[in-house]
């Protein structure tokens, strides 16, 4: 076994210790008050399903509630009940994707008002500014945060793929 080199060795004093209790104190502090304003879950998720899912067999809840948050799956542009693509092309499935998750948000207690942040997936790139036009139709007033990436080989072929996060109380 070495030796243990005294001049490598951090000392701990008086000083340190006392940073440390504060910073501690300072993070129970934190902890407590994003407990108290909701920020922390008080619940367990629920997992929400639409009516009629386990029809389609599918591996997913279309939606998750954790408190005031709902987390709602991604949605393609298929008809509704069915795993059929809405025809036209990239901005009926923009439209159908939206719909759809307006329907989702509006099952559970919410609203495309209330959505907060939104991820698009997209199967081209290069379609996203035929996507936006369809987008700020859905939100016209404050845009909620957003990410878009492109993605190769969307469920069903689809051709973009939307999800969100929304308030709902």
């Amino acid at each position: 076994m070495g030796r243990i080199d005294a001049a490598r060795t951090p000392r701990v004093t008086p000083r340190s210790r006392c940073a440390r209790s504060v910073a501690r104190a300072v993070l129970v502090a934190l902890l407590s008050v994003a407990s108290l304003s909701g920020c922390v879950a008080p619940t367990a998720p629920e997992f929400l399903s639409a009516p009629g899912a386990e029809d389609l067999d599918l591996p997913f809840s279309e939606a998750v509630r954790v408190g005031d948050l709902l987390f709602v799956s991604g949605q393609i542009g298929n008809l509704p009940g069915t795993l059929e693509l809405a025809p036209g092309g990239l901005e009926a499935q923009a439209r159908r994707a939206l719909d759809n998750m307006a329907a989702v948000l509006a099952r559970h207690g919410a609203s495309l008002a209330d959505v907060v942040k939104v991820t698009v997936f997209l199967d081209d790139i290069g379609d996203w500014p035929a996507f936006n036009e369809v987008y700020v139709g859905y939100f016209p007033g404050p845009k909620p945060a957003r990410s878009a990436l492109g993605a190769d080989g969307l469920a069903l072929g689809a051709l973009l793929e939307v999800e969100c996060i929304a308030v709902a109380r």
